[in-house]
């Protein structure tokens, strides 16, 4: 027997319990105050002011942009990342020529951190230098704005996040894609189930937890956006760009409103874990 009795198990837990609790519910029990309270930064005082945070918000207009923003990014960011990342799979699933050196470039950008990326892709964005407009220039179109339009930027850092995460939607889906079983593939031949067909009857359903898992996780990950937005353009122009995560840091460690940050925090954990749920539901009942 690995341990003589509950007890030393308990024992043995409970470093990495405090550690876990002073990580997590400690700051989850502020934000739980600061959200239904008044709080002096400057004079690190308290008050309870009951619903007047979640009030104030609701009559936000730059809240309620924040919130469209990020349920639109992480809708289309999402479901673009795993459509893309499916395409892919399905493809190198087979064999072909040059697989071997194709596979680490389509993984490769998910390797590098984001503001590496934010880089790159604000030097491809330059109006007058960069290579897309240059391409459009070529095309005979007229070159865009990319970061300075208000409807072009949110597009824009949602590319840039496509290109970095699609990698990992790809990777996931290519592991379930791999795991059918050989004689389901050769059982569906037998029976004349080929190309669309076969992949629409047979190849997705049995790939669906892996889709919807991709689907999940990417979903959460967009819906709480800050880095490249932080890094390609604050919040602008204007604040067609801004998420509710940037929404957040700027009341909390620019107008030091604690009391509304932590009222927006709260309401985008209720969000985040609406979505969740949601997916986890579909997730069980496919794998059901």
């Amino acid at each position: 027997m690995l341990f003589r009795s509950r007890l030393q198990l308990l024992l043995l837990m409970s470093p990495a319990t405090l550690l876990l609790a002073m990580l997590t519910l400690y700051p989850i029990s502020q934000i739980l105050i600061n959200a239904f309270s008044y709080v002096d930064y400057v004079g690190a005082e308290r008050q309870f002011v009951g619903l007047d945070n979640f009030v104030e918000l609701s009559e936000d207009w730059f809240f309620a942009g924040a919130i469209k923003n990020s349920l639109s990014f992480s809708v289309l960011a999402s479901l673009l990342q795993v459509g893309l990342g499916l395409a892919l799979a399905v493809l190198f699933d087979r064999q072909f020529t040059g697989r071997r050196f194709a596979l680490p470039v389509i993984i490769y950008p998910m390797m590098l951190s984001t503001l590496v990326c934010s880089a790159i892709w604000r030097a491809w964005y330059h109006y007058d230098f960069g290579f897309l407009n240059n391409a459009l220039l070529s095309l005979g179109l007229e070159p865009v704005q990319w970061l300075f339009d208000p409807d072009m930027a949110l597009f824009s850092v949602m590319l840039v996040d496509i290109w970095q995460w699609t990698p990992m939607a790809f990777l996931i889906i290519l592991a379930g894609l791999q795991s059918i079983p050989a004689d389901i593939k050769d059982a569906a031949l037998t029976d004349g189930a080929r190309g669309w067909r076969r992949f629409r009857h047979i190849t997705l359903p049995l790939i669906m937890p892996q889709v919807l898992l991709a689907l999940l996780l990417r979903s959460i990950d967009t819906f709480k956006l800050f880095d490249k937005v932080y890094a390609l353009t604050g919040g602008g122009p204007g604040n067609s760009t801004e998420t509710l995560s940037l929404f957040i840091y700027k009341q909390g460690f620019k107008f030091f409103n604690l009391g509304l940050a932590s009222a927006a925090a709260l309401l985008m954990l209720a969000i985040a874990c609406a979505l969740s749920a949601v997916y986890a539901w579909r997730y069980v009942g496919a794998k059901s």
